[in-house]
């Protein structure tokens, strides 16, 4: 065990939750005995002592082994080398390992052996029974099973529910949802040996639903719910399982690019019905379209608080069921879709759609 305070958003955000909570029970507790100052001045210090201490306890990474998909680029191509550089032992998931794809070929390039590359789709069962294989011979130690699997692989689209063809739906929903599922159900009896993590990766947009992009949200919201099923399902094995629910790192992450907007946009359109043509307008599509071409300069650029926090996941002595890696602006919009009337959250970030 190891005590690693780091002082980022996220602890901050902790620690306020924290300090409201605990001054709401010294307010009340002043009613029942001795005075509001001394409940402050004894509950306060020690809960915001406690969270802290919570919050920094980690584990040893030891000979620990970790399988993490979607490392062709952004997040998971990042996090293969750091993890790797704290001495976990990686298997790194990637798309286009068979082709020699960019982010294979960087990771192959760095001849670390504790990182190995592997072939992974993971919308193909195939790949993961070979995946398996592969994994339980390089174990380091095959008594001690796989501390975590990492599910970062996923893709991202756009477009209004009556422009979005069923087939664009169904493959959000195969490669964030279905796939990610058969690769834990593919590897939970190793995880269960080493009484590991299933760490996963949703979205801000799991927990708050914006327009123009219900594909996405859709396969976040079943991630948030399958998820919360799991983690009840595995506390009896000692299997920790936590979600990610990052803020905008688009421009961070490149989920987004020019060709990719105008790519689905033309897809779309060239798919639409002539009524629904004729109902939206194209001044109005175009618009659609230009809000998502500008996600591509959008958010935080800086990818390494959703890193820290995929580690914290993993090494944690206390892991959390949510994570939220955000900016104060995603946390406070969070808070509110959460806990306040959907009015109030409609008319501060929706407003009325007009054409």
């Amino acid at each position: 065990m190891i005590f690693n305070l780091r002082l980022d958003q996220d602890l901050y955000h902790r620690l306020l939750l924290v300090f409201l909570t605990s001054f709401s029970f010294c307010y009340l507790a002043s009613y029942l005995l001795y005075s509001l100052a001394l409940w402050v001045t004894l509950v306060i210090p020690l809960s915001l002592a406690l969270a802290t201490l919570k919050s920094s306890l980690q584990l040893e990474v030891g000979d620990k082994s970790v399988l993490i998909t979607g490392c062709d680029t952004g997040f998971g191509l990042t996090l293969a080398k750091h993890l790797a550089s704290l001495g976990f032992n990686v298997f790194a998931g990637c798309l286009l390992a068979d082709k020699d794809g960019p982010g294979a070929t960087e990771l192959r390039g760095l001849a670390n052996p504790r990182l190995k590359v592997i072939q992974l789709d993971i919308t193909k069962q195939e790949d993961w029974d070979k995946a398996l294989e592969f994994v339980q011979k390089n174990l380091i130690s095959t008594s001690s099973g796989l501390w975590g699997i990492v599910n970062n692989a996923g893709w991202a689209t756009f477009g209004e529910v009556e422009w979005v063809g069923i087939d664009t739906y169904k493959k959000a929903m195969d490669i964030n949802v279905f796939g990610m599922i058969a690769g834990i159900k593919t590897f939970l009896p190793l995880i269960r040996s080493a009484k590991g993590r299933v760490v996963t990766i949703t979205s801000g947009l799991g927990r708050m639903a914006v327009p123009t992009r219900s594909p996405y949200c859709l396969t976040k919201y079943a991630l948030e719910g399958f998820h919360d099923c799991l983690r009840y399902e595995m506390k009896a094995f000692g299997v920790s399982v936590s979600i990610l629910e990052p803020g905008n790192f688009i421009a961070g992450t490149n989920i987004f690019n020019e060709n990719f907007v105008k790519a689905q946009a033309e897809l779309m359109w060239n798919n639409m019905d002539q009524e629904i043509k004729d109902a939206y307008g194209k001044d109005y599509f175009n618009q659609k379209v230009e809000i998502m071409r500008s996600y591509m300069n959008n958010g935080i650029p800086d990818i390494m608080p959703v890193i820290h926090t995929y580690t914290d996941a993993l090494l944690d002595a206390f892991p959390q069921a949510r994570y939220q890696p955000m900016d104060n602006y995603f946390k406070v919009r969070c808070f509110i879709a959460t806990h306040m009337p959907e009015a109030v959250y409609d008319y501060l970030y929706i407003g009325h759609a007009t054409r």
